[in-house]
Parts: structure tokens; C-alpha cells; sequence
């Protein structure tokens, strides 16, 4: 359950500000690109959503794994997302799902991954299902729900000195992530997660579109030269915010738009 724990630790789990399926693998896709380990310049959202559509990933119950297999050796990661209304993801019952954990899963990481959703499952069902995160009201019901579920995976894998350990750890970190977010660079939360398009003209020139007035007036004025590099797709930082560029579509004449997330 390490990369569960480390999600929990590092601030990847949001709540989810948008219920549709491609939207939401977007959101925790940008969160996982986000993490500092992993290589730039890899598309994980454009790798997922090819994923689901070779196979859903819907567990069933109201939970889904999505994730992307990459070759190489790394860590094993993942970010977690919680929809309170649900997403129609065609999952095999038929039922919504709540709570997707993704999981970014290099070649010698495939039994870790394995392991970490079995245990996860039987966790699960050892913890009446789902009941807590569908009655969850707010973010921190939800990391206290996962917390439990870690809990119980690991008292039925470790020896209970380690599990204990291990478990007063995560508790700690996600108290201290949940308590002082402002303190955590890494916590995104979801009302930090702001959706906006920028448009590029000939001449330098650049409109923004977002509902949030502050990251609008901070945006037109700066300096959008990082968005010509990598392709444009990039990430860079203005004024405390982190822009991802998630793609950008071309049009005439000499005119660019690119959708972005903005996390603060």
C-alpha cells in the first residue's frame, strides 16, 4: 500500500470538480504529472484514456483503477480522486463510481501494483464496502476512510509492530497535509484546481478564459513565452500558481489555444 500511503502523504487526493469521466482521468492525470520523480514530457492523461478504451477499469462497487504502464523501471505511484455525485464510468454493475486510484506503473512495478490493488480490494470488503465514502461529506471523511481501509491491508500483511508503524506514520502525514494545507506545496485541493484556456496570437498577445478573476488578471499581464517550448506542453509558475498545459489546438492565422489547469 506504499503508493497509497505516499498519495496520502504528499497531498493526491482531491476531490474531483468535474463528473465527467475524461475530465476527471484529466484532473488526477495532471496531479500525477505534477509529481517531481517522474520523467516530463510523458502524456499520462492521453495514456489512460487510451487504457480505458482498450478496457474499463471500473472495479465495481463504485471504485475504478485507472493507469498506465510505462517501460523502465521507477516507483510505483498513484493519485486518487473522489466524485461525491459520481461518475458514469460503464462499470461492470452498473453503479457510479466514487473513487478512482490511479496508478502509474513502471515495468518492474507490476506486481507491486498487482499486490496494492488486492489488497485494496480486500480491504474493501473487509471495511463494508463502500457505505463511508459514499456518505462522505467532505475530503477529510474520505482520507480518514482510506486511512482505514491502509489500516486493514496492512494489519493481514505485516507483522503488527511494522503495521502499527507504518500506520501511526500516514496518519500523521494526511493529519498534517488536511491541517495545514497552506503549509503543503503538494496538497491540492479542489478548490484549487482551476480549468482555464489561453489563447496565443500572432505577435505575443494572449486572452484567458477562466471563471477565477485573480488568475485572470495575473495571467494576461505575464510572461507566456514558456508556453512556445516542449511542443507546448509544458508547466511553468506565476504568481503562486502552477500552469499544466494539458494540449493546445492550433487555428488560422497564427493562432493557438491551450487548455490548461492552473494549481495554487
Amino acid at each position: 500500500m506504499k503508493s497509497i500511503i505516499d498519495a496520502l502523504k504528499d497531498g493526491r487526493l482531491i476531490e474531483l470538480p468535474d463528473n465527467n469521466k475524461q475530465k476527471a482521468l484529466g484532473y488526477l492525470a495532471s496531479i500525477m504529472e505534477a509529481i517531481p520523480e517522474l520523467s516530463p514530457g510523458f502524456d499520462i492523461g492521453d495514456a489512460v484514456l487510451k487504457r480505458e478504451e482498450a478496457a474499463n477499469t471500473a472495479l465495481g462497487m463504485g471504485w475504478a483503477c485507472p493507469h498506465v504502464r510505462v517501460p523502465g523501471d521507477g516507483e510505483l505511484f498513484s493519485s486518487i480522486g473522489w466524485s461525491p455525485a459520481g461518475i458514469d464510468y460503464g462499470a461492470p454493475d452498473g453503479k457510479p463510481v466514487h473513487l478512482l486510484v490511479m496508478f502509474y506503473i513502471p515495468d518492474n512495478q507490476k506486481n507491486a501494483y498487482l499486490k496494492e490493488v488486492s489488497a485494496l480490494a480486500k480491504a474493501i470488503l473487509k471495511e463494508q464496502g463502500m457505505e463511508k465514502i459514499l456518505s462522505a461529506t467532505n475530503i477529510n471523511d474520505v482520507r480518514n476512510e482510506l486511512l482505514n481501509w491502509v489500516s486493514s491491508a496492512l494489519d493481514s500483511s505485516l507483522p503488527q509492530a511494522k503495521a502499527r508503524i507504518i500506520k501511526l506514520e500516514a496518519r500523521q502525514a494526511a493529519a498534517e497535509t488536511a491541517a495545514t494545507p497552506q503549509q503543503q506545496p503538494s496538497a491540492i485541493t479542489a478548490a484549487q484546481i482551476l480549468p482555464l484556456m489561453i489563447l496565443r496570437m500572432a505577435g505575443g498577445k494572449s486572452v484567458i478564459l477562466s471563471q477565477h478573476g485573480e488568475l485572470v488578471s495575473k495571467l494576461e499581464t505575464a510572461d507566456m513565452s514558456p508556453l512556445n517550448e516542449n511542443g507546448g506542453r509544458t508547466e511553468f509558475e506565476i504568481g503562486g500558481y502552477k500552469i499544466l498545459v494539458r494540449s493546445k489546438t492550433q487555428y488560422q492565422p497564427d493562432r493557438t489555444v491551450y487548455d490548461c489547469l492552473a494549481l495554487k
